[in-house]
Protein backbone atom coordinates (compact mmCIF):
# COMPACT_ATOMS: atom_id res chain seq x y z
CA UNK A 1 0.00 0.00 0.00
CA UNK A 2 2.71 2.47 0.96
CA UNK A 3 4.58 1.84 -2.28
CA UNK A 4 1.81 3.82 -3.99
CA UNK A 5 3.18 7.02 -2.46
CA UNK A 6 6.23 8.97 -3.58
CA UNK A 7 7.60 12.23 -2.19
CA UNK A 8 9.09 14.89 -4.45
CA UNK A 9 11.31 17.68 -3.14
CA UNK A 10 11.65 20.59 -5.56
CA UNK A 11 14.97 22.45 -5.32
CA UNK A 12 15.58 21.82 -1.61
CA UNK A 13 18.13 24.27 -0.26
CA UNK A 14 19.39 22.63 2.93
CA UNK A 15 20.92 19.17 3.13
CA UNK A 16 19.78 18.72 6.72
CA UNK A 17 16.17 19.17 5.65
CA UNK A 18 16.53 16.43 3.04
CA UNK A 19 17.96 14.12 5.68
CA UNK A 20 15.14 14.94 8.10
CA UNK A 21 12.62 14.21 5.33
CA UNK A 22 14.24 10.84 4.66
CA UNK A 23 14.07 10.02 8.35
CA UNK A 24 10.35 10.86 8.50
CA UNK A 25 9.67 8.76 5.42
CA UNK A 26 11.25 5.75 7.09
CA UNK A 27 9.47 6.45 10.40
CA UNK A 28 6.15 5.92 8.65
CA UNK A 29 7.16 3.16 6.25
CA UNK A 30 7.66 5.12 3.02
CA UNK A 31 10.72 4.87 0.80
CA UNK A 32 10.31 6.70 -2.53
CA UNK A 33 12.10 10.05 -2.63
CA UNK A 34 12.59 12.15 -5.77
CA UNK A 35 14.70 15.31 -5.62
CA UNK A 36 14.68 18.02 -8.28
CA UNK A 37 17.81 20.17 -8.61
CA UNK A 38 19.04 20.24 -5.01
CA UNK A 39 20.88 23.48 -4.28
CA UNK A 40 23.80 21.76 -2.58
CA UNK A 41 25.94 19.12 -4.25
CA UNK A 42 24.67 15.55 -4.32
CA UNK A 43 25.25 13.12 -2.69
CA UNK A 44 25.16 15.40 0.34
CA UNK A 45 26.95 14.42 3.54
CA UNK A 46 24.78 16.66 5.73
CA UNK A 47 21.66 14.98 4.37
CA UNK A 48 23.11 11.55 5.16
CA UNK A 49 24.13 12.60 8.66
CA UNK A 50 20.69 14.02 9.48
CA UNK A 51 18.89 10.99 8.07
CA UNK A 52 20.41 8.85 10.87
CA UNK A 53 19.00 5.36 10.16
CA UNK A 54 17.47 6.27 6.80
CA UNK A 55 20.68 6.05 4.75
CA UNK A 56 18.96 3.68 2.32
CA UNK A 57 16.35 6.28 1.40
CA UNK A 58 19.05 8.90 0.78
CA UNK A 59 21.15 6.47 -1.22
CA UNK A 60 18.16 5.37 -3.33
CA UNK A 61 16.79 8.88 -3.89
CA UNK A 62 16.36 9.77 -7.56
CA UNK A 63 17.74 13.10 -8.75
CA UNK A 64 16.01 15.00 -11.58
CA UNK A 65 16.76 18.18 -13.47
CA UNK A 66 13.15 19.28 -13.76
CA UNK A 67 9.74 18.77 -12.18
CA UNK A 68 8.04 17.27 -15.22
CA UNK A 69 10.42 14.28 -15.16
CA UNK A 70 10.10 13.83 -11.39
CA UNK A 71 6.31 13.39 -11.49
CA UNK A 72 6.06 11.04 -14.46
CA UNK A 73 5.59 7.85 -12.44
CA UNK A 74 2.48 9.12 -10.65
CA UNK A 75 -1.18 9.16 -11.64
CA UNK A 76 -2.14 11.95 -9.26
CA UNK A 77 0.14 14.61 -7.78
CA UNK A 78 -0.63 16.74 -4.73
CA UNK A 79 1.30 19.99 -4.26
CA UNK A 80 1.85 21.36 -0.77
CA UNK A 81 1.42 25.09 -0.40
CA UNK A 82 1.10 27.32 2.66
CA UNK A 83 -0.99 29.92 0.82
CA UNK A 84 -3.79 30.16 -1.69
CA UNK A 85 -2.54 30.49 -5.26
CA UNK A 86 -4.11 32.32 -8.17
CA UNK A 87 -3.97 29.26 -10.37
CA UNK A 88 -6.63 27.02 -11.86
CA UNK A 89 -6.15 24.16 -9.41
CA UNK A 90 -8.47 22.75 -6.80
CA UNK A 91 -7.35 23.55 -3.24
CA UNK A 92 -8.18 20.72 -0.87
CA UNK A 93 -8.01 20.01 2.85
CA UNK A 94 -6.22 17.11 4.49
CA UNK A 95 -9.61 15.44 5.04
CA UNK A 96 -10.40 15.62 1.32
CA UNK A 97 -6.90 14.40 0.49
CA UNK A 98 -7.38 11.32 2.68
CA UNK A 99 -10.71 10.55 1.02
CA UNK A 100 -9.14 10.72 -2.43
CA UNK A 101 -6.29 8.33 -1.64
CA UNK A 102 -8.72 5.92 0.03
CA UNK A 103 -11.33 5.81 -2.73
CA UNK A 104 -8.88 5.68 -5.64
CA UNK A 105 -6.61 3.06 -4.11
CA UNK A 106 -5.28 1.57 -7.36
CA UNK A 107 -3.33 4.68 -8.35
CA UNK A 108 0.14 6.00 -7.60
CA UNK A 109 0.30 9.29 -5.71
CA UNK A 110 3.04 11.90 -5.67
CA UNK A 111 3.42 14.49 -2.88
CA UNK A 112 5.34 17.56 -4.04
CA UNK A 113 7.09 20.02 -1.69
CA UNK A 114 8.75 23.28 -2.66
CA UNK A 115 11.98 25.06 -1.67
CA UNK A 116 12.29 26.25 1.92
CA UNK A 117 12.50 29.97 1.11
CA UNK A 118 9.93 30.45 -1.64
CA UNK A 119 7.74 27.38 -1.91
CA UNK A 120 6.55 25.91 -5.20
CA UNK A 121 6.42 28.11 -8.28
CA UNK A 122 3.27 28.33 -10.40
CA UNK A 123 5.06 26.28 -13.04
CA UNK A 124 5.74 23.52 -10.50
CA UNK A 125 2.12 23.67 -9.38
CA UNK A 126 0.99 23.27 -12.98
CA UNK A 127 2.19 19.63 -12.89
CA UNK A 128 -0.10 18.74 -10.00
CA UNK A 129 -3.76 17.75 -9.79
CA UNK A 130 -4.50 19.31 -6.43
CA UNK A 131 -3.03 21.87 -4.05
CA UNK A 132 -3.02 20.54 -0.51
CA UNK A 133 -3.09 22.97 2.39
CA UNK A 134 -2.02 22.22 5.97
CA UNK A 135 -3.98 24.50 8.32
CA UNK A 136 -1.81 26.65 10.58
CA UNK A 137 -2.04 29.83 12.63
CA UNK A 138 -2.89 32.87 10.52
CA UNK A 139 -0.07 34.71 12.25
CA UNK A 140 2.59 32.34 10.93
CA UNK A 141 1.66 30.03 8.05
CA UNK A 142 5.03 28.83 6.81
CA UNK A 143 6.04 25.31 7.92
CA UNK A 144 9.54 23.87 7.72
CA UNK A 145 9.95 21.50 4.77
CA UNK A 146 10.64 18.40 6.83
CA UNK A 147 7.84 19.24 9.29
CA UNK A 148 5.34 19.61 6.46
CA UNK A 149 6.37 16.28 4.97
CA UNK A 150 6.20 14.62 8.39
CA UNK A 151 2.62 15.80 8.93
CA UNK A 152 1.53 14.33 5.59
CA UNK A 153 3.36 11.06 6.24
CA UNK A 154 1.67 10.78 9.61
CA UNK A 155 -1.80 11.49 8.18
CA UNK A 156 -1.39 8.80 5.49
CA UNK A 157 0.05 6.34 8.00
CA UNK A 158 -2.85 6.93 10.39
CA UNK A 159 -5.40 6.46 7.62
CA UNK A 160 -3.80 3.20 6.52
CA UNK A 161 -3.32 1.86 10.05
CA UNK A 162 -6.47 2.79 11.96
CA UNK A 163 -6.21 -0.28 14.19
CA UNK A 164 -2.95 0.99 15.65
CA UNK A 165 -4.67 4.18 16.78
CA UNK A 166 -7.56 2.49 18.55
CA UNK A 167 -7.14 2.20 22.30
CA UNK A 168 -7.73 -1.34 23.43
CA UNK A 169 -9.98 -1.64 26.45
CA UNK A 170 -8.13 -3.52 29.14
CA UNK A 171 -10.10 -5.46 31.72
CA UNK A 172 -9.64 -3.69 35.03
CA UNK A 173 -9.80 -5.54 38.32
CA UNK A 174 -12.21 -3.27 40.15
CA UNK A 175 -13.14 -4.09 43.73
CA UNK A 176 -16.78 -4.73 44.57
CA UNK A 177 -18.76 -2.08 46.41
CA UNK A 178 -18.95 -4.51 49.33
CA UNK A 179 -15.16 -4.61 49.68
CA UNK A 180 -14.87 -0.85 49.28
CA UNK A 181 -17.48 -0.44 52.01
CA UNK A 182 -15.56 -2.79 54.34
CA UNK A 183 -12.38 -0.82 53.74
CA UNK A 184 -14.11 2.50 54.37
CA UNK A 185 -15.66 1.22 57.60
CA UNK A 186 -12.18 0.18 58.73
CA UNK A 187 -10.83 3.63 57.80
CA UNK A 188 -13.66 5.46 59.55
CA UNK A 189 -13.20 3.42 62.74
CA UNK A 190 -9.51 4.29 62.83
CA UNK A 191 -10.32 7.94 62.24
CA UNK A 192 -12.87 7.84 65.03
CA UNK A 193 -10.20 6.47 67.39
CA UNK A 194 -7.96 9.42 66.47
CA UNK A 195 -10.76 11.96 66.97
CA UNK A 196 -10.57 12.96 63.34
CA UNK A 197 -14.21 13.93 62.94
CA UNK A 198 -14.19 17.28 64.68
CA UNK A 199 -16.21 19.32 65.10
CA UNK A 200 -18.96 16.65 65.39
CA UNK A 201 -21.43 18.60 63.27
CA UNK A 202 -19.10 18.25 60.25
CA UNK A 203 -18.75 14.49 60.56
CA UNK A 204 -21.51 13.74 58.05
CA UNK A 205 -20.07 15.94 55.27
CA UNK A 206 -16.55 14.62 55.93
CA UNK A 207 -17.74 11.02 55.54
CA UNK A 208 -19.56 11.93 52.32
CA UNK A 209 -16.33 13.42 50.93
CA UNK A 210 -14.33 10.33 51.91
CA UNK A 211 -16.92 8.10 50.23
CA UNK A 212 -16.83 10.21 47.07
CA UNK A 213 -13.06 9.98 46.96
CA UNK A 214 -12.69 6.22 47.20
CA UNK A 215 -15.75 5.21 45.21
CA UNK A 216 -14.57 7.47 42.37
CA UNK A 217 -11.14 5.83 42.31
CA UNK A 218 -12.42 2.38 41.26
CA UNK A 219 -9.64 0.64 43.23
CA UNK A 220 -8.83 -3.05 42.83
CA UNK A 221 -8.97 -5.52 45.73
CA UNK A 222 -5.16 -5.52 45.83
CA UNK A 223 -5.07 -1.73 46.06
CA UNK A 224 -7.65 -1.80 48.86
CA UNK A 225 -5.51 -4.26 50.81
CA UNK A 226 -2.48 -2.00 50.38
CA UNK A 227 -4.48 1.04 51.53
CA UNK A 228 -5.78 -0.89 54.53
CA UNK A 229 -2.26 -2.03 55.46
CA UNK A 230 -0.92 1.53 55.18
CA UNK A 231 -3.56 3.11 57.39
CA UNK A 232 -3.39 0.25 59.90
CA UNK A 233 0.38 0.62 60.15
CA UNK A 234 0.13 4.38 60.55
CA UNK A 235 -2.55 4.02 63.22
CA UNK A 236 -0.50 1.43 65.07
CA UNK A 237 2.70 3.50 65.03
CA UNK A 238 0.92 6.62 66.15
CA UNK A 239 -0.88 5.16 69.18
CA UNK A 240 -0.26 7.08 72.32
CA UNK A 241 1.91 5.19 74.86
Amino acid sequence: MKNKFGFILIKPQIGENIGACARSLKNFGFSKLNIVSPKQSWPNQKAKATSVGAFDIINNAKIFNNTSEAVQDYNIVFSLSARKRDINKKHISIEKFLKIITIKNNLKYGLMFGPEASGLSNKDLSYSNYILHIPTSKKFRSINLSHSLTIICYEIFKKMNLKKFKIKDSKLDIASKKNINLFLNHLKNLLEDRSFFTPPEKKHSMIVNINNLFYRFKPSDKELRIFASIISTLAKNNKKP
